[in-house]
Formats: C-alpha cells, sequence, structure tokens
C-alpha cells in the first residue's frame, strides 16, 4: 500500500501539469473588456484549465506571440439551421472565430404535419429530411449528424402560431392560446432560449400584442429572453420599440431587439430618438438589449415588399393570388403608397436598392446579382410587376437585399454598450449548391468586418469591448454560464486571431469569400481551425436554456 501512495506521489505532479493543449505567449482578451495581458491558456478535454504562466507541457503547443486569444465568439442570430445539416462544417463562421451559432426568429419546432409538408415542398437544390417535431428532437438530430460550432435555439412564436392556427389573419380562440402557451412551456422546458418571432413576416405579423405578452409570460416562468425582429424598422420604428418595452414590463421578461436599425432615408434621423426610448427603458430597470449586423442592407425576400393580406394562407396562397389580375391590382396599388400597416422594404430601398440574390428555378438564376430595376427593364414592366412575376414563376419568396440603412447610423449602434452581433444569416462553404445563389456578405464576413473595419481601421469601439460583445455580453443575455469568457472551468471554446490581419472579404458582387485572419479555433477543446484551415472535426453541442429539464 505504500508503495502504491509513493507512486502516485511522484506521478501526481507531472499529471496535473500534462494538458492537451497549451496556447502560449498570446495576449488575452478575456472577455471582460478590461486590458488584455500576456499569458497562456491550457485546454484539457473540454475544458479550460489553467490561465496566465502555465508550467509543464501541452500535447500540442501553439505559441500565439502577437496574437490575440479570446473566447469563441456568439452568434446571437443565426440562420444556419438547414445550412448546419447540409453541411456541418459552418465554415463561414468557423473562419471568423464563431463557436456558437443561436437560432432565433424562426425555430425548427415544433412542426405541425403542415408544417412538415411545407418544409419539404419549399426545399431548393439542398435537400433534408425533416424527421423530427419537437425542438428537442431538432437539436438532437442536428447534434447526432455533427456540426462543427455549438447551436442554441429560440422557440419562435410565429411557428407556434402557426402550428394552431395556420397562416390566418385572426386572434386565437382561449382554447388554442392555452395549446400555444403548452407549446411554448414544453419548448421551454426542452431547453429553449426564450421566445423568439419576426413581426413583419406572415403569419408573425398577425399576433397582436396582448398574445405575444401572454406567451412570453410563459418564456419568464423559465428565466427566458424574449427577442424579435419588430414590427416596424421604418416609419414607426418608435411605436415598434414600444411594443417590445410593453412586453418586456407586462411579461417580466428581457428583451433583445434583433439587427435595431432605422430602414429607409427618411427613417434614419428616428434612430436617436429610439436610441433615448431605449436608454430611458433601461434606467428605469427594464433589460432592453440588441444586435446587430455591420452592413447597410439587409437581406430578406420580396414578401417584405408586399402585403401580409396577400400571403395569408402560405406560399400557394400567396401565389395564387397574385394571378387573379383584381387583386393582383390591388397588390400593384398596395406595393406603390406608404403603408401604414404594414412594413414595404422594397419602397423604403427602391427597386435601384433591391438586389436580386437567389431562386429556386434555373430558368430565373440569370436574375442573380441584378437589381429589380435591372430586370423590371429587361422584361417591360413596371418593377412592382416584375416583383410579382418572379414569385409566382419561383414558387419561392425569391431572397433580395434591400439598401436601407445609412454608415453614420450603422458606427453609433456599434458605440451602444449592449449591443451584440448576429449575421442574420446561415453558415456556409463557397462551393457546390452554394454558389447557384448569392448570399449577404455578412454571411462571410459580419464579424471580421466589426474587427478589421469598425475596430481596427475606424477605432469605433475597443478591441477589448468587440471581444466582450462577440463574447461574454451574449451568453450573460443567454444566461450561459460556462461560456464567454477565458476561465478555468469554462468550456473551452477558443480563438486565435490576428488582429492586424482580420478582415472581410465578401461583397454584394462577390459574396462568396471567406473572411482573412482567424488561425486557430477550438470548439470544446477540440480543434476545428489550423492554421486558418478547416480540420474538419465536428465536435459541436447543443446549448439549452435556463429553463432546461424545469
Amino acid at each position: 500500500m505504500k508503495k502504491i501512495f509513493l507512486l502516485l506521489l511522484i506521478s501526481w505532479p507531472s499529471f496535473a501539469q500534462t494538458y492537451d493543449v497549451v496556447i502560449r505567449n498570446g495576449t488575452l482578451y478575456d472577455g471582460s473588456g478590461k486590458v488584455p495581458y500576456q499569458g497562456d491558456v491550457a485546454i484539457r478535454d473540454t475544458k479550460i484549465v489553467a490561465i496566465g504562466k502555465v508550467p509543464g507541457r501541452g500535447r500540442q503547443e501553439i505559441d500565439a506571440k502577437g496574437k490575440a486569444v479570446a473566447p469563441g465568439f456568439v452568434n446571437m442570430l443565426s440562420h444556419a439551421y438547414t445550412a448546419l445539416m447540409r453541411d456541418g462544417r459552418s465554415l463561414s463562421d468557423i473562419k471568423q472565430g464563431v463557436t456558437l451559432e443561436v437560432f432565433g426568429e424562426n425555430s425548427m419546432g415544433p412542426l405541425s404535419p403542415q408544417m412538415k409538408q411545407d418544409m419539404i415542398q419549399q426545399q431548393g437544390e439542398d435537400q433534408y429530411d425533416v424527421s423530427w417535431t419537437t425542438l428537442a428532437e431538432f437539436m438532437q438530430h442536428l447534434e447526432k449528424k455533427g456540426v462543427a460550432t455549438n447551436f442554441a435555439s429560440f422557440v419562435s412564436a410565429s411557428e407556434i402560431r402557426e402550428h394552431e392556427l395556420g397562416q390566418i389573419n385572426r386572434a386565437p380562440t382561449p382554447a388554442e392560446l392555452s395549446r400555444m402557451k403548452a407549446l411554448v412551456r414544453q419548448a421551454m422546458q426542452q431547453g429553449a432560449m426564450g421566445l423568439t418571432t419576426m413581426l413583419i413576416y406572415v403569419p408573425a405579423t398577425f399576433a397582436k400584442t396582448d398574445e405575444l405578452i401572454e406567451l412570453a409570460k410563459v418564456a419568464s416562468e423559465y428565466n427566458g429572453l424574449f427577442t424579435a425582429h419588430i414590427r416596424s424598422e421604418g416609419d414607426r420604428f418608435g411605436q415598434a420599440v414600444d411594443e417590445m418595452i410593453q412586453v418586456s414590463k407586462e411579461a417580466h421578461i428581457p428583451v433583445e431587439i434583433y439587427h435595431l436599425k432605422a430602414a429607409g432615408k427618411s427613417n434614419w434621423n428616428k434612430l436617436d430618438r429610439v436610441l433615448t426610448k431605449i436608454d430611458s427603458a433601461r434606467k428605469a430597470g427594464l433589460p432592453i438589449t440588441a444586435n446587430m449586423y455591420n452592413y447597410i442592407a439587409g437581406a430578406t425576400g420580396l414578401d417584405a415588399a408586399m402585403p401580409p393580406w396577400v400571403q395569408e394562407g402560405g406560399l400557394q396562397e400567396w401565389r395564387r393570388r397574385l394571378q387573379d389580375p383584381t387583386l393582383r391590382e390591388k397588390v400593384a396599388k398596395e406595393m406603390t403608397d406608404p403603408a401604414q400597416d404594414w412594413e414595404n422594404l422594397c419602397l423604403a430601398a427602391g427597386p435601384e436598392g433591391t438586389i436580386l440574390l437567389g431562386f429556386k428555378q434555373d430558368s430565373l438564376k440569370k436574375y442573380t446579382g441584378k437589381t429589380l430595376a435591372e430586370v423590371a427593364s429587361l422584361r417591360g414592366k413596371p418593377w412592382y410587376e416584375t416583383a410579382m412575376d418572379l414569385v409566382v414563376q419561383d414558387d419561392s419568396r425569391v431572397g433580395v437585399a434591400y439598401f436601407l440603412m445609412s454608415e453614420e447610423n450603422v458606427r453609433k449602434q456599434i458605440a451602444l454598450p449592449y449591443m451584440s452581433f448576429g449575421s442574420d444569416a446561415g453558415s456556409i462553404a463557397p462551393e457546390g449548391t452554394s454558389l447557384k445563389r448569392n448570399p449577404h456578405p455578412r454571411t462571410y464576413g459580419n464579424f471580421a468586418r466589426l474587427l478589421g473595419r469598425y475596430v481596427r481601421d475606424e477605432k469605433i469601439i475597443s478591441l477589448p469591448e468587440a471581444v466582450r460583445r462577440l463574447t461574454s455580453l451574449p451568453c450573460e443575455n443567454l444566461k450561459i454560464k460556462d461560456r464567454g469568457y477565458l476561465k478555468p472551468g469554462y468550456f473551452a471554446d477558443v480563438v486565435v486571431f490576428d488582429p492586424a490581419a482580420i478582415q472581410d472579404k465578401a461583397t454584394f458582387d462577390r459574396p462568396h469569400q471567406l473572411a482573412e485572419g482567424m488561425i486557430h479555433v477550438f470548439v470544446k477543446g477540440i480543434q476545428v481551425l489550423k492554421n486558418g484551415e478547416h480540420t474538419n472535426a465536428t465536435p459541436g453541442v447543443a446549448v439549452y436554456g435556463p429553463g432546461k429539464g424545469k
């Protein structure tokens, strides 16, 4: 017995000082926003186990002298759910240091049989099985498939509404609302981060404020967050933010505004008043935060150019109405008149500021990258007639980019201390079927653009502060306790990048260009990016919200 004890005593120090990975001599940006310092980061298994001057050796040693070492970045609004099912590498985001994708606006469950059928029918070149029903089943499905990034999800009030009411414009009955609340409760218990919605799109736009409050109250019971693409970012910008403040106050829930912005030149001057409104709410104790993408154009579909009533009932009903001459005339009038009850992004951007990004039908792909005005001219029709024709012919909402924002406002928003960042996009690779459509360049560059253009070059905020906004701030808003900092005991989601070289490359003309300057990325201690090249490792796991299992 003494001999065994002596052997353990002799071997213990060398065991304690053996690590899987040691990143040495880096400039450590620990996520706190404080001044960085020189040091090492030691990783064993899935966790960070030592910070500072680390003795001993790692099985892998990385010299990070002159480079920044930080916690992995959080994509606070990701639409990578279907992209990750096709290609689990998450290349465009890994190349920017993203280690956690947070799915919002939509969610991939709960699904009704009709929703499953619609999801299958609306797929383009990239096909996938819809073998799940609940949000939990989707998370398990994605984890089992294997993905490079960790991922989390909100449950969507839009999907909840469609599950019970379809895409119909009416209030739920008390019985329907009760079932909707039960679905939110189920998703929160399954680990949803909170409740999300997108209030300019059908069917979410049909929900009144009291409906949102009732659903948000359920998410609040589980310490969740309410996130929303607000009802207007343009003419009714202030009223839309008032609605979010009301939900926060009445449902007793933190609120995050998705991609906060003032859309349309006539609305740019409204941003300061809205920021004052948010500041007042925060000073009154309401936890209101926001995220953004760092571009002057948004990307969505031609559904944001047409009134909600024509889209009621889903895509096929929408297409049918657009082929009725009487209804078509009514749609054309509403598309060209300022609206008080819906958000007309195409009118705000103008057909010259609307770029066509992607089509399902091969016969229409020749228009990819052209403006709606150019295609209308080629076809010899007004822009609004052309938009309606494209939806009918492509059997889709047609992906587009709308140029709506100002650079001055982008800089103001980046400077806000409560602002985090989300791509509002998928995570893809510049290959295969991805090349058949033009994504918004934020897909490849949102986070690198922040660190390169706005931090290093324009010095809008400091690099320590930018890292805080990409790491600990979103994790704290999501109530994730073991990510977002370089600390012993935290998961080893760690990035190493060159602050002098990090840069977005994607443009609207040439969007399929990966960002540069990210050197190494670790997810749960496994290296997924090595010397700028993907290792094809897929260690990502589902990250669950505070209501999981309650």
